[in-house]
């Protein structure tokens, strides 16, 4: 995509895409629009509202220009939302070059965060989920094309955070679709082994280092837990390491962070085998992962002036007999020893190896997990918000306020030490899980923390209800990239 800047509505593309508030601002802005295209204001005015989504069509000569509604007080979600929907829907009918107008003085708040998400939701909707298809015989949509032009039109004071916004908009969607197409690969398309050589090529990409432990050595490390889980797969685990430092020219980094994502390519349930309805959605079992990765790619195509660490221990949990059985006795990297109750709860036993090996091995200032964990989280949030779970207030308030920013929801819960008992064992010095139909999400989080080493600024999340949902872009649930965007706020607040 080729982003250029004009401060006016003549000599323009084919179509022009103007996104509308509505609100008190409505009227005066559709009396403008009805001058400049030729319009009756009276009809234009009785015909559209602007409702959230809401496209009217206008014709002058041979361009089309599309009024788009965002509804009242549009966030930065309701505004990519609305773009997104849009170029799905339109795919057919979109013309190019394309330009997005901001000349009618519609929108509250700063113009580049429009933009920003009205690139960002452009692209997201041109992504094809038919990565496996032999033959598709739809046409490629007119914004997959490297060298589509997309003009942004606002005031000249707006130039420079425009097209920068628009950069970040556009680099965002590239990563964010690559996530996509991560999570929602099938589990014989997607193993330990191709998780870590995504994380290998996107460092070579764009200038992050990454180790990856095999089997040998993460025995020989002694990731006792992430073995365990591994024992009933065809596919030995892998631990990955990832980690960025912004180049000299960018200056002292702020923070060190340390990011663990939860790395489970298919969960059978182990022999606490799950029900098979909807087991196949059960490929997304490594969202967090999948938002780690695309956090260290976004911070490392962004130069954000932050020390970030990425690990996510990568396996399977299959049924085998080897695998681990209810009432085993495993040990961990921590040195503590953990009774397995449920070989279901297995993501919080590859996460614990994950948090004790970050935090005794970079000590990073902050240390955030985000795990595809507990179905107690959806049933809580449903599929609108994830879980958040902070041992620090202000990491906390951090966390929540990037999510009211960018969308991606977060709610906090209490991980109060009356909540203790969930994890005490008789045989080991944890369980990890309580047996009880009850705070299970928040069993979950008691259990990680006491892999956490003491580390004073730790959060959770449990992203269970919002990293593969139901959308109108596919037939069936799909990933969301959720986190992604999350984190990349949340870093660049930081910095």
């Amino acid at each position: 995509m080729v982003i250029t800047f004009s401060t006016t509505l003549k000599s323009l593309p084919a179509a022009v895409l103007i996104p509308v508030a509505a609100g008190d601002s409505l009227d005066p802005a559709l009396n403008f629009l009805a001058a400049e295209t030729g319009q009756a204001a009276r009809l234009l005015r009785q015909d559209f509202k602007a409702e959230q989504g809401e496209v009217q069509i206008l014709y002058q000569q041979e361009r089309r220009f599309y009024l788009l509604g965002l509804g009242k007080n549009p966030a930065f979600s309701e505004v990519l939302k609305a773009f997104r929907s849009f170029s799905h829907k339109y795919r057919q009918k979109m013309a190019t070059p394309i330009a997005i107008s901001l000349l009618h003085g519609n929108l509250s708040g700063e113009a580049a965060s429009w933009v920003e998400a009205a690139i960002n939701g452009l692209l997201l909707g041109a992504y094809s989920i038919g990565r496996f298809k032999n033959k598709d015989n739809g046409t490629p949509h007119p914004l997959a094309q490297p060298d589509v032009m997309v003009q942004i039109l606002a005031e000249e004071g707006h130039k420079t955070p425009c097209l920068d916004a628009a950069a970040r908009g556009r680099e965002m969607a590239q990563t964010q679709m690559r996530i996509f197409d991560l999570v929602n690969a099938p589990s014989n398309k997607k193993n330990p082994e191709s998780l870590a050589q995504w994380a290998v090529e996107s460092g070579r990409a764009y200038g992050f280092k990454v180790e990856v432990m095999q089997k040998a050595q993460i025995e020989a490390t002694g990731l006792h837990a992430l073995l365990a889980v591994n024992r009933g797969s065809e596919d030995p685990a892998a631990f990955i390491i990832m980690e960025y430092q912004p180049p000299e020219s960018v200056g002292k980094p702020r923070k060190k962070v340390g990011l663990v994502g939860k790395g489970v390519t298919f969960d059978t349930g182990g022999l606490s085998i799950k029900p098979s309805a909807n087991m196949h959605y059960m490929k997304s079992d490594m969202g967090g992962a999948a938002a780690v990765f695309g956090a260290l790619e976004m911070a490392a195509k962004l130069q954000l002036p932050v020390h970030l660490i990425g690990i996510v221990p990568a396996t399977d949990n299959s049924v085998d007999a080897c695998s681990l059985k209810p009432s085993d006795v495993i040990n961990s990297y921590s040195g503590k020893t953990i009774e397995v109750i449920d070989t279901d709860a297995e993501g919080r036993l590859i996460l614990a190896d994950g948090l004790s090996y970050m935090a005794r091995n970079f000590h990073p200032d902050l240390l955030i997990d985000l795990a595809t964990l507990t179905g107690s989280t959806v049933r809580t949030f449903g599929y609108h918000a994830a879980g958040l779970f902070s041992n620090n207030d202000e990491l906390a308030a951090q966390l929540y306020q990037a999510s009211e920013r960018t969308g991606e929801r977060l709610w906090r819960l209490p991980i109060w030490d009356l909540y203790k008992d969930d994890i005490k064992s008789d045989v080991a010095d944890v369980r990890n899980y309580s047996g009880k139909p009850m705070a299970g999400a928040i069993g979950a989080a008691k259990f990680l923390e006491a892999f956490i080493e003491g580390h004073p600024a730790w959060a959770h999340l449990d992203i269970a209800g919002v990293a593969f949902n139901d959308s109108e872009f596919a037939s069936q649930k799909s990933a969301t990239a959720y986190g992604v965007r999350l984190l990349t706020d949340f870093l660049s607040q930081l910095s």
